[in-house]
């Protein structure tokens, strides 16, 4: 069932809105709709991580502090060039 909204928005806003509708070739109702919608979902929009991503989880080690990379980098290059 639809029901009628009033909304008090700058017209310079309202303008850009409409013509932005205009090239999506839908109505600013139905924008300003599924915006509203989109925000007061109740599902989930965390994504699904499929099986495999899951039982890679770890196997990557995390982020290394800046000085123990340095001086791994240093050490690869001080025997790559010895």
């Amino acid at each position: 069932m639809n029901a009628k909204l009033t909304l008090n928005l700058n017209k310079a806003v309202i303008d850009n809105a409409k013509d932005y509708a205009k090239e999506q070739h839908t109505s600013l109702s139905k924008l300003i709709e599924n915006y509203l919608g989109s925000l007061t979902k109740k599902d989930s929009t965390k994504a699904k991580i499929s099986p495999l991503v899951e039982r890679l989880t770890g196997i990557i080690p995390g982020e290394q502090k800046t000085e123990d990379y340095k001086s791994d980098y240093h050490e690869y290059l001080t025997k790559k060039y010895s």
